[in-house]
């Protein structure tokens, strides 16, 4: 298991159980936010795009 803290105090939990990663997140005061179930493949395109700082002028958002 991996955990991550988030900047507003909260956790990001992930834990690879096979071909599937289980991504667990809390806020701050640690209730629990949302959990997902997502593929390897899956899972790490949405954390490397977390990790990517977004720029609002470019992201076609």
């Amino acid at each position: 298991m991996v955990t991550l803290t988030t900047s507003d105090g909260g956790t990001v939990e992930i834990t690879q159980c096979g071909a599937l990663v289980d991504i667990h997140v809390r806020g701050a005061e640690g209730r629990t936010v949302a959990t997902v179930t997502r593929r390897a493949g899956e899972a790490a395109a949405l954390l490397n795009g977390w990790r990517t700082p977004r720029d609002p002028q470019t992201d076609g958002r």
